[in-house]
């Protein structure tokens, strides 16, 4: 029997990998839409995704470009708009299944539906974000195996502040000790840590390798598979070479030794 109750998944960096050939893309079509000369290329966007949330992000690259804004109601519905405009692009990226699940993500579902593990997830991105790569992730259907989608503006504070986390937890009606947490960057790290999930598994991406994740117990560039090994940065895979439930049972265990 294993000794968690449920996996809480961010998105972002972690089911897929949306940032750099998603997000990054999307924002700027939307700036071209609006008549912006603003450019964000893997690099500066790297940077940038030290802000969680996209409104934040284009508030960030503004008062550090010395871009004006009205701090009127009207420069908020510029943003609003900016971001608007940002995930209609992305919605329609997703649509034509232009980016699919991190290696060993399917697999893993694949694996909790069928052990009867709840699915959650915790993320900064919207809703619909969450919705439309799941359901053209190449299963249909795939949303609808996840009990609780915590997204976008539910809580009033994004990442690294454990908002969001305690949310789903209330949720689900679980303690933190009956879940593992999924994330990728020291953000999403922070933000579960603060929560109280001490059974923590990083996958990291190009963006976040190299940050700092805290307490993390497990830390892998993958979740991997038979074809596709992964390799622990921190912790061990044990025997090995990919993250499945038997390893993250070992994880919880690890850290709640009496579980």
């Amino acid at each position: 029997m294993l000794g968690f109750k449920a996996l809480i998944f961010d998105v972002d960096g972690t089911l897929a990998d949306t940032e750099r050939d998603g997000h990054r893309v999307a924002f700027n079509a939307a700036f071209a839409d609006a008549g912006l000369d603003w450019s964000w290329d893997s690099a500066l966007y790297g940077e940038l995704l030290a802000v969680a949330g996209g409104k934040e992000r284009i508030r960030f690259y503004m008062e550090r470009a010395g871009i004006p804004l009205d701090p009127s109601e009207r420069g908020d519905a510029f943003v609003a708009g900016l971001h608007a405009a940002k995930t209609r692009h992305y919605v329609a990226m997703l649509r034509e299944g232009r980016i699919p699940l991190r290696s060993g993500v399917l697999r893993l579902l694949r694996e909790a539906r069928d052990a009867g593990v709840r699915l959650a997830v915790a993320t900064t991105t919207t809703h619909e974000n969450v919705v439309e790569l799941l359901d053209h992730s190449g299963e249909p259907g795939l949303s609808s195996w996840f009990e609780l989608i915590a997204a976008g503006d539910l809580v009033p504070n994004k990442k690294p502040a454990p908002d969001i986390y305690t949310y789903a937890l209330a949720e689900l009606g679980l303690g933190a000790e009956d879940c593992i947490a999924i994330e990728d960057s020291d953000n999403g790290a922070e933000s579960a840590l603060a929560a109280g999930l001490k059974a923590l598994l990083v996958t990291i991406n190009d963006y976040t390798r190299g940050q700092d994740f805290g307490a993390a117990p497990l830390v892998v560039d993958r979740l991997g598979g038979p074809d596709d090994p992964a390799h622990a940065l921190v912790g061990d895979l044990g025997e090995g070479s990919w993250v499945d439930l038997a390893r993250l049972d070992r994880l919880h265990r690890q850290v709640y030794p009496a579980s």
